[in-house]
């Protein structure tokens, strides 16, 4: 079995910097780590790995100082890695992106072998859009499974598998064929500490580093700016809020005492709430 993880190098969320003249998110001198919710699927991939036998190949597009996610994915135990990195790729939007991603998915299996699973992350923290997964898997042809938050089973002989995923509503039970794209939820697993053999190979690796022309892409007018129709106006940081957590006494008081004086004490700070709900039950 062949995965193949798309994970993303991000500045950490802790110290973004907006920058006070431009609006837009400053990235010189702000560390960078792997994408929180691509460290799910980074480990729900590897957990496959482990069980049923295979390869894992980590895939990232962006600078050559990405090469440090992909080291570190490495020393968890993956099994190769390759660097998306060409000047063509920058001001990527996320069509753009899913776009250079889905060639270079196809690029990895001429190459090696066809994955039978994709995976992403839910989303990520520097766009929180959650496109690039299904994008990736509408120019791939590839079924999708989105927000999973369990694989369920796995059939490799009748190319199966079943999740378990978060919807509207609940959760859901489905199953899929093979080859499909899978993004995590986040708190599905735990990422494994690499052990210190994965961390040595990791360190002396060598990460596959493909240019555009070595990924296969022919239609530069995709990639980067000019096959970015997205245009962010702004960027800002919300305002803090400055009102505090109001405290209620629960001793001594039953469970629908507590629920009549917090559902009171909610409705006297926000009376349209109130005429909301009255004209709902008139109705």
């Amino acid at each position: 079995m062949h995965i193949v993880v798309c994970i993303k190098q991000v500045p950490d969320s802790t110290q973004i910097r907006v920058h006070p003249v431009t609006n837009t998110i400053m990235r010189q001198g702000v560390p960078t780590v792997i994408n929180p919710y691509d460290l799910f699927a980074l480990e729900e991939a590897l957990r496959l790995r482990d069980a049923h036998g295979g390869e894992v190949t980590v895939l990232t597009m962006g600078p050559p100082m990405a090469e440090d996610s992909l080291r570190k994915a490495l020393g968890y135990g993956a099994d190769r890695a390759v660097l998306l990195t060409d000047r063509y790729f920058a001001g990527s939007d996320t069509l753009a992106t899913s776009f250079a991603l889905s060639q270079a998915i196809a690029k990895i299996g001429e190459t090696f072998d066809m994955p039978d699973i994709v995976f992403t992350g839910k989303q990520t923290i520097d766009g929180d859009t959650a496109q690039v997964g299904p994008g990736i898997a509408k120019r791939l042809d590839l079924l999708q499974l989105t927000y999973v938050a369990k694989i369920a089973a796995i059939d490799l002989t009748s190319r199966e598998i079943t999740v378990v995923r978060r919807c509207e509503g609940g959760m859901q039970k489905l199953k899929s064929r093979l080859p499909c794209l899978i993004t995590m939820l986040e708190g599905t697993n735990e990422m494994r500490r690499g052990s210190i053999e994965d961390a040595l190979c990791g360190a002396r690796s060598q990460i596959l580093k493909w240019s555009a022309a070595d990924a296969g892409i022919e239609d530069l007018g995709m990639c980067g700016l000019r096959g970015s129709p997205t245009v962010v106006k702004r960027v800002f940081a919300p305002a803090v809020r400055a009102e505090k957590a109001a405290q209620i006494e629960v001793a001594e008081k039953t469970l629908r005492d507590l629920a009549d004086e917090l559902t009171a004490e909610i409705l006297a700070r926000q009376p349209a709430l109130e005429r909301e709900l009255a004209f709902d039950g008139g109705a």
